[in-house]
């Protein structure tokens, strides 16, 4: 099945699904391959509230996103194994409302699992939450780094999406070298 977005110019939303703080953001795909942001941010839940009320908070505050951004497709995290069971299961509810949120707006999901978003984007599948920032400022000539991290996590989810998606890459990324970091400003 495909999850490819037609010719003509399409918004893709990227979603890093987490029940403290889900990132997400929005990259317009020109007709020309032209990459946009369009917005960034992230749904912050009081993890003091009980889950089904963060997941409700989750929900509510993705499906504003998609009202007023109106994406044509939905990139979210694929399902990760952590070494604390119960983080993999609270992780897959906060997953769960994400796709409802896709699903009751008629949208397709395309999952990617966290290594690839960081091939596609950095160049190297190990790469660091700093360095995945870098690449996507770099990628869409930002002025500043999307701040913060979960942004930046949803930012890339999209441009996986905008890479591999649909068609071919639309460039190569900087190979991943230290070199290329201190041009980028990663020098940490």
């Amino acid at each position: 099945m495909s999850l490819g977005l037609p010719p003509s110019e399409s918004v893709v939303l990227g979603v890093d699904p987490g029940t403290a703080v889900t990132g997400y953001g929005v990259v317009r795909r020109a007709a020309d391959g032209a990459l946009s942001l369009l917005e960034c941010g992230v749904v912050r839940t009081d993890t003091r509230d009980d889950l089904a009320d963060r997941l409700r908070v989750i929900f509510e505050g993705l499906s504003e996103v998609i009202e007023r951004t109106k994406p044509a497709v939905v990139a979210v995290e694929g399902v990760f194994y952590a070494k604390n069971v119960r983080t993999s299961v609270v992780l897959g509810h906060a997953r769960g409302a994400v796709l409802l949120a896709a699903s009751l707006k008629g949208l397709r999901v395309a999952e990617y699992p966290p290594a690839e978003v960081k091939a596609a984007v950095v160049g190297a599948g190990r790469a660091t939450k700093d360095q995945v920032g870098l690449m996507v400022q770099r990628h869409l000539k930002l002025r500043e780094v999307p701040r913060p991290h979960d942004a930046a996590d949803g930012v890339a989810l999209a441009l996986t999406h905008c890479f591999r998606g649909f068609g071919p890459q639309l460039k190569a990324p900087v190979p991943l070298t230290f070199a290329n970091l201190q041009k980028l400003g990663g020098r940490r």
